[in-house]
């Protein structure tokens, strides 16, 4: 060995016998070899003092709502959750919004988390996180709103901006639900046929078909993603121009067989059950009623089993943990897609990776 390689090696392990020796230095390797990325974007909400204060019986509250003329709505949330955070603030906050709501509505806030004892119409008792479980709450906000009977009449799941809020509102205290689903309420504004502007082109190369095409690619052994929209839509144009178009999310639209349907379209094809309908009619069948609305399909069965859909207002974490969702078969390990993206956002982060779930 030469004597240059002697010194080098010396200097060498002297510095691992320094460094060894000094548990602060040992403690800044550790810090840098077990670097987590940041977790970004949860926001505490604070809910409004006009809620109800309840003892959470619901079939109290509602005889109690229907004795003052409202109706009970319940608000199911999470602690840090940013769309909470932008209904209330976004939308309660709103004069008209909130004169409407505390107008017409009892309103309870439960956490979907939470332990608190919960009474159903039923008679039945949960906890709080029990209770949405059984209700199958997937995303928060979610809001329920019942009639003077204690039977659900409208359903939100996940965060709608002001103006389509104020729509969900209308059919609402309207009592429209007596004559006509939210679907046909929400149809009734959109009286021509639909006028769907183009994809960006970039998107386009990874759209597989439109609904001509929906019951060749849907008998393909890969999942299916239906994608609805309209004209006019800012929050499509979000979706397609921005969040679709991000190499992450390309590459797992990638794995999927992708259709985008009108959903005030007149089209007439093959639907997934081999019957002819139109556009229209068949986002009526599926109860779809947001601008976008994404429908996820397995593959591995004979019949298309849905597994989740986006039919609020997400960004991109969430919209990539449902693709990845579906894609990696979480929802047959998982069926709590909220605990999913939480041990997803942890991986992610154990990786050195930031996320961000606002994003």
């Amino acid at each position: 060995m030469k004597m240059h390689q002697i010194r080098l090696f010396s200097i060498s392990t002297i510095f691992l016998v320094l460094l060894t020796a000094s548990p602060h230095a040992a403690a800044q390797v550790d810090k840098q070899a077990d670097k987590h990325g940041e977790f970004m974007g949860a926001m505490e909400t604070v809910y409004p003092d006009w809620f109800k204060t309840s003892f959470m019986e619901l079939e109290e509250d509602i005889l109690e709502a229907k004795e003052a003329g409202k109706r009970l709505m319940l608000v199911f949330h999470q602690d840090g959750c940013p769309y909470c955070n932008a209904f209330v603030e976004n939308n309660l906050a709103q004069k008209d919004i909130e004169e409407t709501v505390r107008e017409n509505f009892d309103v309870i806030e439960i956490n979907m988390w939470g332990d608190r004892e919960v009474t159903s119409v039923e008679g039945q008792e949960f906890t709080e996180k029990l209770f949405a479980e059984r209700l199958g709450v997937q995303f928060t906000p979610t809001v329920l709103v019942f009639d003077e009977s204690g039977q659900q009449t409208l359903r939100i799941n996940g965060y709608y901006p002001p103006d389509k809020f104020r729509l969900a509102l209308e059919y609402a205290t309207n009592k429209a639900q007596q004559s006509q689903s939210f679907n046909e309420f929400i149809a009734e504004r959109y009286k021509e046929p639909g006028n769907t502007p183009p994809f960006n082109p970039e998107l386009q190369e990874h759209i597989d078909g439109d609904a001509s095409s929906l019951a060749k690619l849907s008998r393909q052994d890969k999942p299916l993603l239906l994608l609805f929209e309209q004209s006019d839509c800012k929050n499509c144009k979000e979706l397609t121009d921005n969040i679709l178009l991000l190499d992450d999310t390309l590459e797992l639209l990638a794995e999927y067989n992708v259709v985008r349907i009108d959903m005030w379209g007149r089209t007439e094809f093959e639907d997934l059950n081999g019957q002819t309908v139109t556009e229209r009619e068949f986002a009526r069948n599926l109860n779809v009623s947001y601008a976008p609305t994404l429908i996820f399909y397995a593959s591995n069965e004979e019949q298309k089993k849905e597994v989740i859909r986006s039919e609020a207002w997400f960004k991109r974490f969430h919209t990539q943990s449902m693709l990845d969702y579906v894609l990696s078969g979480g929802w047959e390990r998982q069926p709590s897609f909220q605990r999913y993206i939480s041990a997803r956002a942890d991986e992610i982060r154990e990786s050195g990776t930031d996320v961000d779930i606002f994003d």
